[in-house]
């Protein structure tokens, strides 16, 4: 019976059309998996303090590329070598991915001071990175809205929007802390390098109180290469109030790292 109901033309066909249609679904998910590369992330390199042909190097390795777009002046940094990028070390790109780099220049730069008043921390931090300055400390005072910039200053004094600074420069924030909204979490940064370390703590609302190098680090170069090893608070659940202060330890020695 079975036999002649599969031996029917129509059930043979209806057969091989339903056969057919899984072979070309199965095709497709194929395919597509293969051309966006499902499921198959990359983590981006730390680039900083490399010269550029030893990021270009380092990026092959990873199947991502690296492009040069803009540049800062940093006194202390070796000339030529990657002072930040993005996206940033630790993210997860596709394949293929492009990292734009930011590089220190030969000669001093001078950059326009933005107006950041009435931006929230993390744009006036993001508007900071984009003209080559850096977010020095946040300074809180009691506000309606938490985070919302008041002053901006270089220097401890009050600076003005359009004046012309040295690329590189901590620019210190005066932003407001509401009694409603004034906790945050202290990341862990152990593990990572100065530069990103820095920016997790500052990203979490944070200062750095103090920066502790071990005796191999001698330079400033050392520095941007050195990675903490621990840090005090450590990072935690509970909650901690915003502007606190966070104490890195760096170091350069592997047996050091976590």
């Amino acid at each position: 019976m079975a036999n002649k109901f599969f031996g029917n033309w129509m059930v043979k066909n209806i057969l091989w059309a339903i056969v057919l249609v899984v072979l070309l679904i199965v095709g497709a998910a194929f395919g597509l998996n293969r051309l966006t590369h499902h499921g198959k992330e990359i983590i981006v390199p730390d680039f900083t303090n490399m010269k550029v042909n030893e990021a270009v190097y380092e990026a092959s390795l990873s199947q991502i590329r690296v492009q040069v777009i803009d540049s800062v002046y940093i006194r202390r940094m070796g000339r030529g070598a990657i002072y930040s990028q993005n996206p940033k070390p630790g993210a997860r790109v596709k394949k293929g991915r492009r990292v734009l780099l930011t590089i220190n220049s030969v000669t001093p730069k001078k950059v326009q001071m933005p107006n950041l008043v009435g931006y929230s921390m993390r744009q006036a931090k993001a508007e900071l990175g984009s003209r080559g300055l850096v977010l020095g400390k946040l300074v809180y005072v009691s506000d309606m809205a938490t985070n919302n910039v008041l002053r901006q200053l270089l220097g401890n004094r009050e600076i003005e929007a359009g004046t012309m600074v040295d690329s590189g420069s901590e620019i210190d924030l005066v932003v407001g802390l509401s009694s409603m909204d004034n906790q945050t979490y202290v990341p862990d940064v152990t593990g990572m390098k100065f530069l990103r370390a820095r920016d997790a703590v500052h990203d979490n609302s944070l200062n750095i109180k103090r920066l502790i190098f071990d005796k191999g680090v001698k330079t400033y170069a050392d520095s941007l290469d050195a990675v903490v090893y621990r840090q005090v608070p450590a990072a935690s659940r509970a909650p901690i109030l915003l502007g606190s202060d966070v104490t890195l330890y760096l170091s350069n020695d592997p047996l050091a790292r976590p």
